[in-house]
């Protein structure tokens, strides 16, 4: 890997004020010193990220550099900067960073040797270097002493650009440069920025090396059944890929490569908005000392979280080391997927709970990547929004999408995959009149398309959407299977299914208007 030293760096972590590769606890012990965030009972560490509780996609670029320029699918998701203003604003991170006390983490991303990415994050906050220690790979001390970070993250919460003179949107900025190898971040204290930041950049790199990388999660079964949960924030993906009766991979992003599949992280970042013992215990279980808590309420007396509360934001979130999950697969690597589940939370209510995909189907769905933005998971977004995210993750993808999409469409057939579309969303209305899929209900059918069982149902083919909806599951109403049957309007789910059928064909003949033959497995308007 070319390796490039940036002007400037190294004379700032050279000063006596930068710590490298501190321990969680004494990471934890410098935050609560400097009043970054408090314990709670269960010894993780709870912080507030201030205003910005989110991402701000509308403040991510790419810097436009020569070699990059003809690659990336420029547009709204993945916006250019310009060099000279790039610099001017990397130069004054750096001399606003001079004085500040530093924390740094070296470690990789990718669990897969062959194709993982040395890394070093450099911070102004103590929880935020927690934070990528957590989530980030670490390194043994062999690995340590031979590190050199082909990818550099310095993020600088405390500096705020000036649109005017950084060619940037607001005083927050997430901005990406390949050829200088540096994702700087500020105006921002929303950790999650560091995470999808070297995701995005892993999106350009690794299907250079003809590897699909993936917004997705991923566990194994006893059997060494390897599966596949694709969808954005909020439609259940940690949740579904942490079951106690299979060994988690990861929680949300992957490589698949010639060899099976590798997470591309260390860690877990989880929503933990409603979080139950019962309902996600994996997850209860797996907060305790060296986790950091986002915007959890917690009573200052007894230091209980009340995970129930959305006080400060929907999007409250916990980030724990991957190895916390009880039989987590380490390092994170496993073999080609026998199935592959896509996620979504219609807002609608009538996209089936379960439904199975040809594969001209997964390819439309892939392409299509309908959801609903949950509260809270980016700025402004208070409410569930209907939203079309190419890939189950746009936001984070460089390339065009044709490009992930044809690598996913050859391995599925390679491996003979079997694919499904699961609404986590809601059911017996919209949001408003029905109620959220009930948590059980969906375990059993993932659980059943898992082990085959749900092969042996009659399936029928939904007269809108086209797909093929089993007539029972086990441990689930056969009612619930059906999405008309559970409204007590059928008028109304009639409409509203028309209209969300309209707005699947009006967003792939928009952005996708050549690909007529995908466009076929579409819903039938």
């Amino acid at each position: 890997m070319d390796l490039k030293t940036v002007k400037g760096l190294d004379e700032v972590l050279a000063a006596s004020n930068v710590a490298y590769n501190l321990s969680a606890a004494q990471l934890v012990e410098a935050a609560i010193k400097r009043g970054e965030g408090v314990l709670t009972d269960q010894g993780a560490l709870n912080t507030l990220t201030g205003k910005f509780t989110g991402r701000s996609p509308k403040d991510k670029f790419i810097v436009d550099e020569v070699s990059i320029h003809d690659k990336i699918n420029w547009g709204p998701e993945n916006q250019a900067i310009s060099t000279e203003h790039f610099e001017k604003l990397y130069a004054q991170v750096l001399d606003y960073l001079q004085e500040k006390e530093l924390f740094v983490f070296d470690g990789f991303a990718g669990a897969d040797e062959t194709y993982r990415l040395p890394i070093r994050v450099v911070n102004e906050y103590a929880w935020h270097n927690l934070f990528a220690r957590q989530l980030f790979i670490r390194p043994s001390d062999d690995e340590l002493a031979q590190h050199q970070a082909g990818f550099t993250v310095v993020s600088a919460p405390g500096f705020k650009a000036d649109p005017a003179v950084h060619g940037t949107r607001s005083e927050t900025f997430i901005i990406i440069s390949f050829e200088k190898r540096i994702v700087l971040i500020g105006g921002t204290e929303y950790a999650g920025e560091m995470k999808k930041s070297i995701f995005s950049v892993m999106n350009l790199l690794l299907p250079e090396q003809n590897v699909l990388s993936m917004h997705c999660s991923a566990n194994v079964g006893k059997e060494g059944d390897v599966a596949l949960f694709f969808g954005l924030s909020g439609t259940g993906k940690t949740t579904l890929s942490a079951d106690p009766d299979r060994f988690l991979i990861g929680d949300d992003e992957h490589g698949w490569s010639e060899k099976g599949v590798f997470n591309i992280e260390g860690g877990c970042y989880a929503k933990c908005i409603n979080l139950s013992e019962k309902g996600e215990p994996q997850i209860w279980k797996a907060i305790g000392f060296g986790t950091v808590l986002e915007n959890v309420v917690v009573d200052p007396n007894t230091r209980k979280a009340n995970y129930d509360s959305a006080q400060y934001t929907e999007n409250t979130r916990a980030a724990y080391p991957v190895d916390t999950i009880p039989g987590a697969v380490i390092p994170g690597v496993g073999g080609h997927p026998n199935v592959i589940i896509f996620l979504t939370a219609d807002s609608f209510g009538v996209i089936p709970p379960i439904s199975k995909l040809t594969r001209e189907q997964a390819m439309y769905h892939f392409l299509s990547g309908y959801t609903s933005k949950m509260a809270g998971t980016e700025r402004g977004v208070t409410a569930p929004q209907t939203e079309f995210s190419t890939c189950f993750g746009s936001p984070f993808l460089p390339l065009r999408p044709v490009v992930y999409a044809e690598m996913l469409g050859k391995k599925i057939v390679e491996q003979n995959a079997r694919v499904y579309l699961v609404n986590t969303g809601w059911t017996g209305g919209p949001v408003g009149v029905g109620k959220r899929m009930n948590l059980s209900y969906t375990r059993a059918m993932v659980t059943a398309a898992l082990n085959g069982e749900l092969e042996a149902a009659e399936f029928v083919i939904d007269p809108v959407f086209g797909v093929q909806v089993p007539t029972s599951c086990p441990g689930v109403l056969a009612d619930v299977l059906q999405p008309r049957n559970t409204w007590t309007d059928k008028d109304a789910y009639d409409q509203q299914a028309k209209e969300l059928a309209a707005r699947f064909h009006e967003n792939f003949a928009k952005k996708f208007p050549d690909a007529t033959e995908i466009a076929k497995a579409g819903p039938r308007v």
